[in-house]
């Protein structure tokens, strides 16, 4: 017991309780820092630091969401800049991805109350039915060359990338999902895409079509019959 109470002891509790507070404070620091950044590019819409602020946003969540309320902003107004940020920083990376390694990954929610379609171990299989617009879509999306499924959480996302190995994925659905599945692909090495949908809920949600189409065609030749995709959405 004597070493407990040596000066050896003493001084090296010490270290670690002065490692300890510069360690916090820098914490502090990073995160003040880091929101001041992300407040000063949502307010004036231009991206700074974009590749210090993805990881710092990361690490660091929690501590500059609470300074980012503290300088005016909300969550909603954060996790909004942060798929922004996210979707510009890998266009170019999606873009130069073939479409035959491209997947995309409906919720479906989108589907009408009265959907006929039946669940499937690859997710729903859309027939068509004309009740919501999400049938149009999946056949357009699949006639330019995308393999699209419409899942009901990220269990089937997981096992639809882990079957067919797609290198980019375009995800749609609420803030909070969209968020959570770009981050969930950094994870394991996806190049993805987020579209945010129009309309949140458990049912009959609204997808933004226009964007998605968007997205769906970075990086490839638009069809000869192609539609107007900024009409408006269904």
């Amino acid at each position: 017991m004597s070493f407990f109470y040596s000066g050896i002891w003493i001084q090296l509790m010490i270290l670690i309780g002065e490692v300890t507070l510069f360690f916090i404070l820098g914490m502090l620091l990073a995160a003040v820092a880091l929101a001041i950044i992300a407040a000063a590019s949502i307010t004036r819409g231009k991206f700074y630091l974009p590749r210090i602020l993805i990881p710092g946003m990361v690490l660091l969540e929690g501590l500059v969401k609470a300074f980012c309320k503290l300088l005016g902003l909300d969550d909603k107004d954060l996790v909004t800049f942060f798929i922004t940020l996210r979707n510009t920083m890998n266009t170019k990376a999606f873009s130069e991805t073939p479409v035959e390694q491209r997947a995309i990954f409906l919720p479906q929610c989108l589907r009408s109350a009265q959907c006929p379609a039946n669940l499937t171990p690859e997710g729903l299989k859309c027939r068509n039915c004309g009740r919501c617009s999400v049938g149009k879509n999946v056949v357009w999306l699949e006639s330019i060359g995308y393999r699209v499924f419409i899942v009901p959480g990220s269990t089937f996302i997981k096992r639809m990338v882990k079957k067919y190995h797609p290198q980019a994925i375009i995800g749609v659905g609420c803030l909070m999902e969209i968020k959570d599945g770009i981050e969930m692909s950094d994870r394991i090495g996806l190049v993805a895409i987020g579209v945010v949908n129009l309309k949140d809920g458990c049912v009959e949600t609204i997808a933004d079509w226009a964007a998605v189409r968007d997205a769906a065609l970075l990086g490839l030749k638009p069809p000869s019959d192609a539609v107007d995709f900024h009409g408006p959405a269904e």
